[in-house]
């Protein structure tokens, strides 16, 4: 939803908030976002995924892969003719509707940094933008 030109009602506030909380709570925390990163070059096992996120415990992985994909982020595929057992992880094609998200998320980021880091800096770049 973008943001209304006008003040917005209480229902518009409503609902935006509470699309916003839907997204945090799925994508809130330290792993979510590295790890649809990490998917996005292609189809990863466990143990690619977990070096690829750095710091991410295996148990953690874990949790956050099955959470990711009772979502539809991502598909698990298990390829049971191999020993041992090969299970790859793949971003979906719902996973891949985050990208235009994070890639904001980067920019954000960016921005933020140059802010805090290098006030003078940023005071000029807002002054260009406005």
């Amino acid at each position: 939803m973008p943001f209304p030109v006008h003040p917005p009602t209480h229902a518009e506030c409503t609902g935006a908030m509470r699309s916003v909380r839907d997204a945090l709570d799925l994508l809130g925390g330290k792993w979510k976002l590295p790890i649809i990163v990490g998917l996005s070059n292609g189809p990863q096992r466990f143990k690619q995924l977990q070096r690829e996120v750095v710091g991410i415990t295996a148990k953690m992985l874990s949790k956050e892969l099955k959470e990711l994909e009772i979502n539809g982020l991502l598909t698990r595929h298990v390829q049971a003719d191999t020993v041992p057992v090969a299970v790859t992880y793949t971003l979906a094609s719902y996973g891949k509707t985050l990208f235009p998200v994070i890639e904001a998320l980067h920019q954000w980021g960016q921005q933020h940094r140059t802010h805090i880091m290098h006030p003078g800096a940023a005071a000029m770049l807002e002054e260009a933008a406005g």
